[in-house]
């Protein structure tokens, strides 16, 4: 059985069947849960001791992430193990349901706003602009963390993320979900940018869902080589798009330094979402 952790994202609520790419309505996220009291038999299911739990999205529907930031609120106010993330957008489309999102950021147990690109918007669009500067500069008041998903090309890659990282990362906590997404992410992050954002002061952080195989070891390798970045990963199943035996067992093998070993799974997330 895996070892008690803490699980920096995770998602609540479950999608509405959808067309994706062109072909039938279908409903991947199989492992979702649509109540409070499901999430928590996963907890302990798991032992995983605390998380932060995001509102599940992935349908081109703005009312359906919007609406899930209630259930993700229900849960970080039910039990101390959890913190929660509001979900707001890029897009100028969403500003008033923006508006709605970020008045609850101060509400107890608030640690997050989360946002993609997703479901549209761009770092550059002009559409964009104004709603990333709400978003970042209300975590920054607030002491919330930016969570953003990252995957390879198109307004997600991290070519355009690390822009974000260079305009908001000396004043707001912003962390990088999936490690830079796939190779491509992998390779410019554990290459040398992840670190050197670290080395200039900005307030990057990361976690290792959906990494391939000889990510994580190589992360760990760098951190070590480098002496930098340790206090800046954490585990996270992204449940139900991961899975928390795998993402557990790959981040494990990753290193056999207890120390750093703890502050993945258990230490960075204490220090970056709250004890």
């Amino acid at each position: 059985m895996p070892t008690a952790a803490h699980d920096a994202h995770r998602h609540i609520g479950r999608l509405p069947s959808y067309p994706f790419y062109g072909g039938p309505p279908i409903s991947p996220d199989t492992t979702a849960r649509e109540t409070v009291a499901e999430l928590f038999d996963d907890l302990d299911a798991e032992r995983t001791e605390r998380a932060l739990v995001l509102p599940n999205y992935g349908v081109p529907d703005p009312d359906v992430a919007f609406g899930l930031n209630h259930l993700a609120l229900e849960a970080a106010q039910a039990d101390d193990r959890v913190r929660c993330g509001l979900w707001v957008s890029p897009k100028g489309s969403d500003h008033d349901r923006n508006t709605a999102s970020l008045s609850l950021a101060g509400e107890e147990g608030v640690a997050a706003l989360k946002t993609s690109f997703l479901l549209g918007g761009a770092v550059d669009a002009e559409d964009s602009v104004e709603e990333l500067e709400r978003i970042f500069t209300t975590a920054a008041e607030k002491g919330l963390v930016v969570h953003v998903h990252t995957s390879p090309g198109a307004a997600s890659d991290v070519d355009q993320i690390g822009k974000l990282v260079e305009a908001y990362g000396a004043t707001t906590r912003i962390h990088l979900v999936h490690l830079g997404g796939g190779m491509s992410g992998h390779m410019k992050l554990i290459g040398g940018r992840f670190f050197d954002w670290i080395e200039r002061g900005l307030q990057v952080y990361t976690d290792t869902s959906w990494a391939i195989g000889f990510a994580p070891a190589w992360l760990c390798q760098e951190i070590q080589r480098r002496g930098i970045g340790h206090d800046r990963v954490l585990f996270a199943t992204d449940t139900p798009w991961g899975d928390h035996a795998g993402e557990h067992a790959r981040l494990a093998a990753a290193t056999d330094d207890p120390e750093l070993t703890d502050a993945l799974f258990r230490g960075n997330f204490e220090a970056l979402y709250g004890s």
